[in-house]
């Protein structure tokens, strides 16, 4: 390991690999929720260099469970025809959305 000094200090030169995979929106969610509320956590997956696939992971599970939910609803919940009620549509696929988005959060991103 290598040192800088710094006045009366030596610093370690800590460097992270490169991140090739982008992190979305649930990735960057979890990276927040965990800067904020679980810094011990946020700080040792960082350090081991663990927590970039930890958030890839995250943000590819909740896009799938994502997917899988708006199936399910839709086959509980049908929404209306899209030629004829454009608006009813779109407010019923917001709505069921918003439903599966709430329970990923609460599953995947802030657990």
């Amino acid at each position: 390991m290598t040192y800088t000094q710094n006045g009366d200090y030596l610093i370690p030169n800590l460097t992270l690999a490169p991140q090739e995979t982008p992190i979305g929106k649930y990735g960057r969610m979890r990276k927040k929720f965990l800067m904020e509320h679980r810094k011990a956590t946020f700080n040792h997956l960082l350090m081991s260099e663990k927590l970039h696939p930890h958030l890839v992971e995250i943000d590819q599970t909740a896009d799938r469970r994502m997917e899988q939910m708006m199936s399910e609803l839709l086959v509980k919940q049908p929404a209306p025809d899209k030629m004829k009620h454009q608006m009813e549509w779109v407010g019923h696929m917001n709505n069921l959305r918003a439903q599966a988005e709430e329970v990923i959060l609460t599953e995947l991103v802030y657990a």
